[in-house]
Formats: C-alpha cells, sequence, structure tokens
C-alpha cells in the first residue's frame, strides 16, 4: 500500500505541473493579444471621423489643408480673370449719325458709380459676330411674316461673311425652335429662314433666354466677339415660363446685344412695343417701328451698319467683389449732344 501512495503523489505532483504551466502559457497569450491586434485595428480607428487615438492625428490635418489651397488659388486669379469687364458701345450725334473717329482719352467709364481705369481701347468695325436671328412665327405676325422672312434673309446675306461671321436662326410660338444652328453658309440661313411657319401662341421671353444661353453662351469663342440677337416680334408674350426681366438678365450675361423690330403694323405704339424698347435698351441695342412693309428693310440696314460702326473697350472697376452683384455702366463721351449707347450693366461673377 505504501509504495502505491508513494507512486500516486508521485504522479499527481508531475501533472499538476503541467496543467499550472498550460494555465500560464494562456494567461500570457490572452494578456498579448490585444497588444499584436492593436496595430491591425488602429487604421479602422483612423477613419472614423473624430477619433481621439494619436496615431491618427497626424493623417486628419492634409484634407483641411488643401481645401484651404484651392480657393486661395482662385482668389489670386481674379484680378486677371475677371477683374476686366469688356464692352461695345455706339456714339451718335443729335441725329442720330454715327461717330467714328473717337480715341480712348475721349472717353471716361463709370462702373458702380465709381471711375474705372481704362485699359485697351479700339475702333471695331471688323470683329467678327455671332448673330442669332429670332423670328416670331406666332398667329400675331401672319399678315407679313413672308416680307419679314425676306428682309431677315437680305440682312443675313448682307452682313454675315464666309469663313468669319456666325449666325442661327430661331422660330418660336409656343417654344423655340432653331430652325438652322450657327453656320457662315449664308444659304442655310435662307432655307432656315424660310421653313418658318407662322402660327401658335408667343413665349418671347423663352426664345430670348434660350437663344442667349443655349446658343450664344455654349458656343466655341476662340477671341473676341461680338454677340448681338435681331429680334422680330410684336412684344406680346402670352405663353413664357421665364419673365423679361429674366430673359434680358441671361442676355446680359451672354454680353449679347438686343435689337428689336417691331411686327406691330396698327400705327401706334402698344405695350408690346414698350417690352421691346425696355430689352433693346437694357442690352445696349436700339428698336425699330416699322409701321409700313419697305421699313423693315431699312431697320435690318441700320442693324448692319451699327455692327460695323462700334468701339469696344475694356476697363477694371474700383472696389470690385466677386459676389454676384449687379453693377452698373456708364460711359460719357465729350462734346454737347453726343449719345452713348451701351448695356446698362453685368453681374459680377460669384465666387
Amino acid at each position: 500500500m505504501k509504495p502505491s501512495i508513494a507512486v500516486f503523489l508521485f504522479l499527481f505532483i508531475v501533472f499538476a505541473a503541467v496543467f499550472s504551466t498550460l494555465g500560464i502559457q494562456t494567461a500570457c497569450a490572452q494578456i498579448t493579444a490585444p497588444a499584436t491586434s492593436a496595430p491591425a485595428e488602429a487604421p479602422a480607428q483612423a477613419v472614423a471621423p473624430g477619433a481621439p487615438t494619436p496615431s491618427t492625428s497626424p493623417q486628419t490635418p492634409p484634407p483641411p489643408e488643401t481645401g484651404k489651397s484651392e480657393p486661395d488659388e482662385s482668389v489670386t486669379t481674379i484680378p486677371v480673370t475677371v477683374n476686366e469687364v469688356r464692352v461695345v458701345f455706339t456714339v451718335t450725334d443729335r441725329h442720330g449719325h454715327y461717330i467714328k473717329d473717337l480715341k480712348k482719352n475721349d472717353f471716361k467709364v463709370i462702373d458702380n458709380r465709381a471711375p474705372a481705369e481704362l485699359r485697351s481701347f479700339r475702333s471695331e468695325t471688323d470683329l467678327p459676330l455671332q448673330v442669332g436671328l429670332l423670328i416670331d412665327a406666332s398667329n400675331s405676325v401672319r399678315d407679313r411674316f413672308k416680307f419679314e422672312q425676306e428682309a431677315a434673309i437680305e440682312f443675313l446675306n448682307a452682313t454675315i461673311r464666309p469663313h468669319y461671321d456666325e449666325a442661327f436662326v430661331v422660330g418660336f410660338d409656343v417654344t423655340p425652335e432653331v430652325v438652322q444652328d450657327f453656320t457662315d453658309n449664308t444659304e442655310k440661313l435662307s432655307i432656315g429662314v424660310r421653313s418658318l411657319r407662322a402660327g401658335g401662341g408667343t413665349a418671347m421671353f423663352d426664345a430670348l433666354y434660350f437663344a442667349c444661353r443655349d446658343k450664344l453662351l455654349k458656343h466655341e469663342q476662340t477671341g473676341p466677339v461680338r454677340r448681338a440677337i435681331i429680334l422680330l416680334s410684336d412684344g406680346e408674350d402670352n405663353q413664357s415660363h421665364v419673365t423679361r426681366e429674366e430673359a434680358i438678365e441671361m442676355a446680359e450675361r451672354a454680353e449679347a446685344i438686343v435689337y428689336t423690330i417691331s411686327t406691330n403694323i396698327s400705327g401706334m405704339k402698344g405695350a408690346g412695343d414698350k417690352t421691346l424698347e425696355r430689352i433693346a435698351d437694357a442690352t445696349g441695342g436700339r428698336s425699330f417701328f416699322p409701321f409700313q412693309m419697305r421699313d423693315v428693310s431699312d431697320a435690318f440696314l441700320s442693324i448692319q451698319e451699327e455692327l460695323r460702326s462700334q468701339y469696344a473697350m475694356a476697363y477694371k472697376p474700383a472696389n470690385f467683389v466677386a459676389d454676384g452683384s449687379y453693377r452698373t455702366i456708364e460711359i460719357q463721351a465729350p462734346g454737347k449732344g453726343l449719345k452713348v449707347r451701351t448695356r446698362k450693366g453685368y453681374y459680377a461673377p460669384k465666387q
């Protein structure tokens, strides 16, 4: 019995020692496991917003710094890219004759009621043209529609020079329709004009808005050009989704001069004629009221002459702020009786 008890005690001591060693190793493994896995979990914690771990703080500053540097770069380019305003204008005497021989020092520019610095000036008799011809094809113009089409074709043939100028034709009633896109081919333009048929309501403001936003502003411009819209209508809008002032604003953004030719044959100026006057005056153009058929051709001839009798200048406004606000333009010419006609203002780019 005694040897058996001694053997039993010996085996018990051995097994206890073995189990004790295993327990210590297991405990050690449990303690060291988090330490070895922590580095693997750290990147996931760094992605989480606002993670307080020290390892993530060096990684969070770069995005804000990158975001700050981009606006700073755009601010530094403003004086070069948008702090110079270009404007085209005409000068006439008290009899309406164009004055074409004035010089840079003859003019003074007031931008937003403050004197501006004149940068460049030239007499523009040969600048490439981008012309939009907008023809009212509603029921209200049916009586002399054919004659107006032919007068418009004469104008395009006399004005658009191949490989130099471009024009497009839009007919409108309840919706604007491009019957001929930008081209220097007067035959294609003529076909587009002749394809128009009168009928329907009048959405004149929509047509002007569309021509400026979707045609002039989106058309490729490789150098300085003169943009003009010739609008034939009675001015009686009854279908547009945009307002008169919204259409004018889009024309100003496109830097387009709008010439209006009334199709009213009543012999008296109506509300529509006043609307046409407002559009032309705001953009630096002219309104024509040809109450007789032959006067329509004379109106087109006057527009053609004016497009070859303009001045162009660029100036730097004082106290310019890129805040999207509307800024007024006033150009003063020397001598009594001289009249300067240009757009009334422009919208500063918004930063």
